[in-house]
């Protein structure tokens, strides 16, 4: 049973980055979502917000109020509201052509971008795997494994908000 988990986390990890770049770089965008695609970016940094501070009480539940239910609670919302962001994602970038920066800023914004994309793509295994160690009672691989997730996946959440708050006077609706 574990290694079958195993290689549907890993499945799973390698298949959600080739579809959100085959998504971003196919030639033609799908048009049948409609126009409220394009408030899409304005949704997804609301739940970017709300995992960061989702992730944030969910640390101190368990390191300062040794509370696990409402850690697990926690968590459990905030990887809810991920594949929420996830599917939102999608529909916006395979509907929506991409938005230009062009703000003065352009090494901080790319700084964040790059950062941002790639510790996305790392983070998924770690969140997966944590989970899975967490549903199956396996504590002690949940507390190796976190040690990771928490401070990537919560940079990732940060510097979502941050990318879009820079790109967000460029974006044509």
């Amino acid at each position: 049973m574990k290694n079958n988990l195993t290689k549907v986390i890993a499945l799973v990890s390698v298949l959600i980055p080739l579809a959100v770049a085959f998504l971003l770089f196919m030639p033609s965008k799908i048009s049948f979502f409609g126009e409220w695609t394009y408030k899409l970016p304005h949704f997804n940094a609301i739940i970017n917000s709300l995992t960061s501070l989702l992730l944030v009480l969910s640390f101190y539940a368990i390191k300062y109020k040794k509370n696990i239910i409402l850690h697990q609670n926690l968590n459990t919302m905030a990887f809810t509201l991920g594949a929420i962001f996830l599917v939102s994602y999608i529909i916006y970038h395979s509907s929506v052509d991409s938005t230009k920066y062009l703000g003065d800023s352009k090494t901080i914004y790319y700084f964040f971008l790059i950062s941002h994309i790639i510790l996305s793509i790392v983070v998924v295994p770690f969140v997966l795997f944590a989970f899975y160690y967490s549903l199956t009672n396996k504590i002690k691989q949940h507390k190796k494994v976190v040690k990771y997730t928490f401070p990537i996946w919560l940079y990732v959440s940060v510097s979502g908000v941050i990318v879009y708050f820079m790109i967000s006077p460029f974006y044509q609706f």
